[in-house]
């Protein structure tokens, strides 16, 4: 199915077309951080269409350099031609502009990687990046996604939501939490609670358990969160104890980026103020 559709004489037009970008929307979200390399096939199974569906689906993204094809195992990965499709929406992003400086001294003065994270509704998503100098780091590539209710950013978004919204989402697996029930939502409430006290949420390896994570919120004019500054780190390289002080350091590094912005913390707020 090509994303241009022929005239139809149906009368179905705009239901066609519709339908059809709605398919090609779903192959793209396919292709993650984790699995960069995907072939026809697993796609296929994945979005529920037919294998000569992808096929034309992702000649077209091909073609407009969208998709890519790995010489080698000739299975497909994003093109570079997404960046000329993101870049104007990233170059706008005021948040991502001013927190930048930020994020680099943030990752100078703790030696860990520093993001900046945005919330879309049901994900939190990386718009910006400074890397670790260390040989072992972890990152979060630009355009990753995480729906995990561990997640430190995911954790600052979801503290912000009525817990009728938190509920909803985490039961419809919207965001993911394996074996949840009502005993592990009290519980993750009480978690999201904690983050608002104390102005940064801890994620000490509960996703991965290699790897800790310390977030705290970026807020507007209005006192809404905006953002979310980000440390991912190893965790054989954050004790307990070092953990107290990243996410002191996030949480001043948040609150700059929302002196920047010209924003505020709500006075309820356990928001940090700057070191």
């Amino acid at each position: 199915m090509s994303l241009e559709e022929s005239p139809d004489t149906t009368g179905n037009g705009d239901t066609k077309g519709a339908s059809v970008i709605v398919n090609a929307i779903a192959v793209l979200r396919t292709f993650t951080a984790d699995e960069p390399l995907l072939g026809v096939t697993e796609i296929a199974n994945r979005v529920g269409l037919h294998k000569s569906t992808v096929s034309r689906i992702l000649s077209t993204f091909e073609q407009e350099h969208l998709v890519e094809r790995d010489p080698e195992t000739r299975r497909f990965r994003l093109g570079l031609g997404l960046i000329a499709v993101a870049g104007p929406l990233l170059a706008e992003l005021e948040e991502r502009r001013v927190a930048y400086p930020v994020l680099r001294e943030l990752t100078e003065q703790t030696g860990e990687t520093s993001a900046l994270m945005v919330w879309n509704g049901s994900e939190s998503m990386c718009v910006e990046q400074i890397a670790s100098h260390h040989q072992i780091k972890h990152t979060t590539p630009l355009g990753a996604r995480y729906q995990d209710a561990m997640s430190a950013s995911v954790q600052v978004f979801l503290s912000t939501e009525p817990a009728e919204r938190v509920s909803a989402l985490l039961r419809s697996g919207a965001i993911t939490y394996p074996g949840l029930d009502d005993a592990g939502l009290d519980g993750y409430q009480i978690k999201l609670d904690d983050v608002g006290r104390r102005g940064w949420a801890i994620n000490y390896g509960e996703s991965s358990i290699d790897e800790v994570g310390v977030a705290a919120p970026v807020y507007d004019h209005r006192g809404a969160v905006v953002a979310a500054v980000l440390i991912p780190a190893p965790r054989f390289r954050v004790s307990r104890e070092r953990l107290q002080g990243l996410g002191e350091a996030c949480a001043a590094a948040a609150h700059r980026v929302t002196s920047r912005l010209g924003g505020r913390a709500p006075a309820a707020s356990g928001q940090a103020g700057p070191q």
